[in-house]
């Protein structure tokens, strides 16, 4: 029911913000002037939006009945959770959870809310959203009531900008799964999986120790949050202070757009049966990332060419790479050049001969 009119009002529309106050609903007019008034306020506080995923992307999270013999161990080395600031391995009872934070994930928080207005945004459900919340934001000083879970979406299985007050040219998203934003890849930085658990590498399919089996973790200075955080940095720099047209007018996918196209400028690739087929090559999403990232695929080979790709070193294509001098790198090197937004060593991709049952 309108508060201004009395009228009643469809149920169908607007948008439903659940997550902000219990019941609140706003037609798309009262969503889109919220959205203007928010933009103005956060571009003159030079602030851009973030929209962070949380499992596998700041945080790995196990059920306690999936912890396998080797993770045992870990029920002594929890951290205490009456000042969450100093640990990273918790025991949540409630949710019957034991959650481990990523390497760096309390600076990466604390310096990325000093140039973005961060949400929280999670599949999971809203008790589990905010439990992480606390973990990460004990004084919610970063999200405050900005912690949207699954029950705040407008689709099944998707996330959307619509329940997000920002607007769409100013919102960045950290996220580990592309699929959940098949509306927004524009505005989507793709995290590498933080894997922790056992049981996470087993639900990908997996079948190699985990991080926590093999007692070891991400890099703090080296892992995929430092790396990250040094992309948003770069592309509020640019969003801010190296462009030229009306600040209302930048488009911060604009700006993502052209720091990918950098990564892999110069490099014409090559594939060697990492398709079944030609015809399938283009539409592959190895050639396309390869494309996003600024470098140029071709199906024939020629001086030009400065990377095959392959993972047979005794394919035609391969022996010709090593007798012309070119790089022959895994398909991996593709990938790890993607997340962390820089040329990988080719050294560190080599393509070695399967090894024989």
């Amino acid at each position: 029911m309108c508060i201004i009119c009395g009228q009643r009002l469809d149920e169908e529309s607007g948008v439903t913000f659940g997550y902000i106050h219990k019941g609140l609903r706003l037609n798309n007019d009262e969503i889109n002037r919220l959205r203007n008034i928010d933009m103005k306020s956060l571009l003159q506080h030079k602030k851009l939006i973030l929209v962070l995923d949380l499992d596998h992307t700041l945080l790995n999270s196990t059920q306690l009945g999936h912890l396998t013999p080797e993770e045992e161990y870990l029920r002594s080395q929890i951290d205490s959770l009456e000042d969450v600031t100093k640990g990273s391995l918790f025991l949540l009872n409630s949710v019957h959870t034991m959650t481990k934070l990523r390497p760096f994930v309390h600076t990466f928080l604390k310096e990325a809310s000093q140039l973005f207005e961060m949400y929280i945004y999670t599949m999971g459900e809203r008790a589990y959203a905010y439990e992480m919340a606390k973990l990460l934001d004990p004084k919610r000083e970063y999200f405050n009531s900005k912690v949207i879970s699954r029950d705040d979406g407008t689709q099944k299985h998707q996330k959307g900008l619509d329940i997000v007050l920002g607007q769409e040219s100013a919102v960045l998203i950290l996220d580990d799964t592309e699929n959940a934003w098949t509306k927004h890849k524009e505005n989507l930085i793709l995290m590498e999986r933080y894997h922790f658990f056992a049981s996470s590498c087993h639900q990908f399919g997996f079948n190699c120790k985990s991080l926590s089996e093999l007692k070891s973790d991400e890099s703090e200075t080296d892992g995929a949050l430092a790396t990250i955080l040094k992309v948003l940095k770069q592309v509020h720099n640019i969003f801010f202070n190296e462009l030229s047209d009306d600040l209302v007018d930048r488009d911060v996918r604009q700006v993502l757009k052209t720091v990918r196209s950098k990564v892999l400028e110069g490099c014409k690739v090559v594939f060697s049966r990492v398709f079944p087929t030609k015809f399938q090559a283009e539409n592959h999403h190895l050639w396309k990332m390869v494309e996003q990232l600024g470098g140029t695929c071709s199906t024939e080979l020629d001086s030009s060419v400065t990377h095959v790709v392959s993972t047979d070193p005794g394919t035609e294509k391969s022996r010709w790479a090593l007798k012309e001098e070119k790089f022959l790198v895994h398909p991996r090197w593709i990938e790890a050049s993607n997340y962390f937004w820089k040329r990988q060593a080719e050294d560190n991709f080599p393509v070695e001969q399967s090894k024989k049952q």
